[in-house]
């Protein structure tokens, strides 16, 4: 276990993974860092949670903080880990897959936490290989939050399948489940988005920021955040004080563009396209 005294900065994380991605081989099967990174006595800033809550919908000025919050936290101290010369994966190209959070209790946005950052395993998918990384939030003794992202390194393999929750993959076997959710609202999504969410969470992945910088990684725009997608569904969607969410990332919102939010009232969520789903998700309450 390391104890921070602050949060990385993710300029020099970004740029050092990025040099060391081409000298990476990854595989399912290869050692990773076992390291727990630990960041005591955080305080959210007050300016960049307003600019994060009017970036992705969330009513501002609110006592907690928003489910997804807590990941923007955590995501330096993930970026050291993944950029590190021990980690088998290259940074660059990674693709955020997933997301599960579990809030086991309301946060209070001048709440004082602990997080600590691990990741847990690598796993093979039928595209490359998956690594998950784990965060929680704790007060005191008493985990208040976690979560579980899934990246994805794409490259060649034999594997066949794999890669998803076995309960998600069971969901989208059924074909209720991919019957399209009525659309409860149509969101125009401005270019600058990307700009916005990455000045206020700290990600500034090129790919999310201007069309040429995304060109440069086969994009033909800039591409909207994954955690942008899902915490403006779940701003729309609302989450108990106590809950489960889940989401996965289909194909990336090019910027600018039209989505949809479409929902049914079961805790089941996506954000969709003219022609693809970009994100499908649901929230479960959890039991007290």
């Amino acid at each position: 276990m390391i104890v921070l005294g602050g949060p990385p900065a993710l300029g020099p994380l970004l740029a050092r993974g990025a040099l060391r991605s081409p000298f990476k081989r990854p595989a399912a099967d290869a050692p990773f860092p076992r390291t727990r990174l630990v960041l005591p006595a955080l305080r959210a800033d007050v300016g960049r949670l307003a600019a994060y809550e009017r970036v992705c919908g969330f009513a501002t000025g609110d006592d907690g903080l928003p489910v997804t919050y807590p990941h923007v936290l955590g995501f330096p101290l993930a970026m050291r880990l993944m950029s590190a010369r021990d980690f088998p994966l290259p940074l660059l190209g990674l693709v955020h897959t997933s997301v599960e959070i579990e809030r086991y209790a309301e946060l209070p946005g001048a709440g004082t936490y602990e997080l600590c950052v691990h990741i847990e395993k690598l796993s093979p998918h039928r595209r490359g290989t998956e690594a998950t990384v784990v965060t929680e939030a704790r007060v005191g003794e008493d985990v208040v939050w976690a979560s579980r992202s899934r990246y994805l390194a794409r490259h060649r393999t034999t594997t066949v399948g794999g890669g998803t929750p076995q309960e998600s993959q069971e969901n989208r076997e059924n074909p209720e489940y991919r019957h399209p959710l009525p659309v409860v609202e149509e969101w125009r999504i401005a270019g600058d988005v990307g700009r916005r969410y990455g000045a206020a969470s700290g990600d500034r992945n090129p790919i999310h920021l201007h069309p040429l910088t995304a060109r440069l990684f086969g994009f033909p725009r800039a591409v909207a955040h994954g955690m942008w997608t899902v915490a403006r569904c779940l701003a729309a969607h609302g989450v108990p004080e106590r809950a489960r969410v889940e989401a996965e990332f289909r194909a990336p919102v090019l910027l600018p563009g039209t989505v949809a939010y479409a929902a049914d009232g079961t805790g089941r969520f996506e954000l969709r396209g003219p022609k693809r789903v970009h994100v499908e998700g649901r929230v479960l309450p959890l039991a007290t």
